[in-house]
């Protein structure tokens, strides 16, 4: 599956680049996620309602096809994590969203689409999670941008569509107890972009 999203993003990015004149570009873009997962669940009962958000970090590729009205693929590799009482999960993926968008004001544009996810990486209190119920998922983005010229600033709010959880045994006692912690991302996500 993460060789499809990066297949055709690059076949994407290569239509842009002959499309160039038409109102087409691509270009980088990096930034900040403030971000939270789902609800974590011990085996022994307890349960962390509303874990801490912490910051992390993105980077990545754009397209974007049109003016007014525009279609804009991206290509991010996103880390994050969470903090559950003492405990931080973190998270390493990549993100595909397909944004569509289009300008109110002057520089200022709107848009809204659905974000591609395939993970990459789990790891909770220092303990490696290979089981994550599903390695790809479906999120939405939603947000304002900011364009001037080749330089772009855009804040979203992303959130994860359906449960997928992250399961492991706590030996750290040997009780051998299982927990999980559900995966979904629910985050604030500042980016700058420059198109090439």
């Amino acid at each position: 599956m993460q060789n499809l999203i990066i297949s055709t993003f690059v076949l994407a990015l290569l239509c842009f680049n002959g499309n160039a004149q038409n109102g087409t570009s691509f270009g980088i873009k990096g930034g900040l996620n403030y971000n939270s997962n789902g609800n974590y669940f011990e085996a022994i009962g307890d349960n962390a309602e509303n874990p801490d958000r912490n910051i992390g970090y993105h980077i990545g590729v754009f397209g974007k096809i049109g003016n007014r009205f525009y279609v804009k693929p991206e290509l991010i590799y996103t880390a994050t994590k969470s903090s559950y009482d003492s405990n931080d999960f973190s998270m390493k993926k990549i993100d595909a969203p397909i944004l569509v968008g289009t300008k109110i004001l002057g520089p200022l544009s709107v848009f809204v689409g659905p974000s591609l996810q395939y993970i990459l990486h789990t790891e909770f209190d220092g303990i490696d999670i290979n089981d994550v119920e599903n390695d790809f998922s479906l999120g939405l983005n939603l947000g304002i941008a900011l364009n001037l010229n080749k330089i772009g600033i855009d804040l979203r709010y992303e959130r994860g569509f359906s449960n997928n959880e992250a399961i492991f045994i706590d030996d750290n006692l040997g009780t051998g107890l299982v927990s999980r912690i559900d995966t979904r991302p629910d985050q604030l996500i500042l980016s700058l972009s420059i198109a090439l």
